[in-house]
């Protein structure tokens, strides 16, 4: 891009002073005119980051509840699993007593 308008320069100086010369007179004109268009791209920017904010925080909050029931039957699993060696040798002593 600044080689382009090196080279607009270069080829014709008085061309690209006109052109700086029209761009600093239009923008006084311009900047009225596309404020809505900047203001309602904002709006419509805030909008989309709310909602996404909302989605993401449920979306954490259904994983963190799949978390923590994993955790539950993970921890479930381990206690079965402790109580069984206990009961069977409950059993196994049970019948050698007797």
């Amino acid at each position: 891009m600044l080689q382009t308008l090196r080279k607009v320069y270069q080829d014709n100086p008085n061309r690209a002073m006109a052109l700086g010369l029209g761009a600093l007179v239009l923008t006084p004109v311009l900047i009225p005119l596309l404020k809505p268009v900047a203001k309602a791209t904002v709006k419509t920017g805030v909008i989309l980051y709310e909602k996404t904010k909302g989605t993401l925080a449920e979306v954490g909050e259904v994983v963190g509840d799949i978390v923590a029931e994993a955790k539950a039957e993970v921890m479930a699993e381990q206690a079965e699993k402790m109580a069984l060696p206990a009961s069977t040798s409950e059993a196994v002593s049970t019948t050698q007593g007797s």
